[in-house]
């Protein structure tokens, strides 16, 4: 039997990646779907045949054995605790939470449910990015330092016009979103952040020390990183936001043993992450077919849903995340180390 899903929030992010990556997905059936508008959760309805489309969370929950939160993150916290408390399972797209108290609750709720949650960084289902992290634990040896680079180009816009499919959009949400996001520092850390700290985490383990500093440039914002691991290896990390060029993601591990690079292509170009393994004086690079993290996330999570693997990232694996948000803001206003 398939897993059925409810959606919730039906904005951008949902009819870019969720929807597209859930019509295609084994093993799950999107049974419902909930947004604020209703003329948009018609539309989306619609557009992908689903049998129910409400204005009230709630509803959606009635026929659904799981729920995935597309919502604005300042939402995630409400609307994943209604989920759990109506005895669903949750994928929240990331960050998990608005807060770090927020996401401590979530965490003392899937305790106390024993229900699954997962969070949407979608990243660990990247299949390049799979490699790199059994690379990392098998043949790197001693992890040691490592470089990694996060960056939002300008031409990224015009990319997404070509490859992104037609958006619903109740344009009252969308002045209200825009008013939201005009935080930009604290917007882009959090949405852009959330997916990075997480993929240092699963390759290398917990940060114990950030220091930060942050630049502003009209619109382009700048946040350069120095981390401590918890394992003793150190490294730095640049987020960078409408710099000049094309989006650029990646990360470089360098080992007692071997160092491996890891190239991840913007997601909507459908590629796994390139990676560059070398060792022993060879450099392996591994060819991966299945390029689209989204979908794969979503057969993980109906995976998890019945048992058959661990959800990943877990629901407190999403609080490191948003205490790594929190700690970079802080070490900025600081302009000292924040220890975790």
């Amino acid at each position: 039997m398939p897993v059925r899903l409810a959606l919730v929030g039906c904005g951008r992010i949902a009819q870019v990646a969720h929807l597209p990556a859930i019509e295609n997905a084994d093993g799950v059936e999107l049974v419902a779907v909930a947004d604020p508008s209703e003329a948009v959760a018609a539309a989306v309805a619609r557009r992908y045949d689903i049998p129910a489309a409400y204005t009230d969370h709630h509803d959606a929950f009635r026929d659904a054995d799981a729920v995935v939160v597309a919502a604005p993150d300042r939402f995630h916290h409400a609307i994943a605790t209604d989920a759990l408390r109506a005895g669903k399972h949750v994928l929240v797209e990331k960050p998990l939470t608005s807060t770090a108290a927020e996401a401590e609750s979530l965490a003392a709720l899937v305790d106390e449910t024993g229900l699954v949650l997962q969070v949407g960084a979608m990243k660990r289902h990247d299949q390049g990015m799979q490699f790199a992290h059994r690379f990392v634990a098998e043949r790197l040896g001693q992890p040691r330092s490592f470089t990694a680079w996060y960056r939002i180009g300008d031409l990224r816009p015009g990319i997404e016009a070509t490859l992104f499919p037609r958006v619903y959009a109740d344009e009252q949400a969308r002045t209200t979103e825009a008013a939201f996001k005009a935080d930009r520092r604290r917007y882009l850390l959090a949405t852009h952040g959330a997916h990075f700290f997480d993929t240092i985490r699963y390759l290398l383990g917990d940060v114990t020390g950030v220091i930060a500093k942050h630049r502003q440039d009209g619109r382009d914002q700048t946040w350069q990183l120095l981390l401590t691991l918890a394992s003793g290896v150190i490294g730095t990390v640049s987020i960078t936001v409408d710099v000049p060029g094309v989006p650029t993601e990646g990360l470089e591990v360098f080992g007692s043993d071997a160092s491996v690079r890891i190239d991840t292509p913007f997601p909507f170009y459908r590629l796994a992450s390139n990676v560059q393994a070398y060792t022993n004086g060879e450099t392996v690079s591994p060819v991966r077919t299945d390029g689209n993290a989204y979908e794969r996330q979503i057969e993980a999570f109906a995976q998890a849903v019945r048992g058959d693997v661990r959800p990943t990232p877990d629901v407190r694996d999403g609080l490191q995340a948003v205490r790594l948000i929190e700690a970079t803001a802080a070490a900025v206003e600081s302009g000292t180390e924040v220890k975790l």
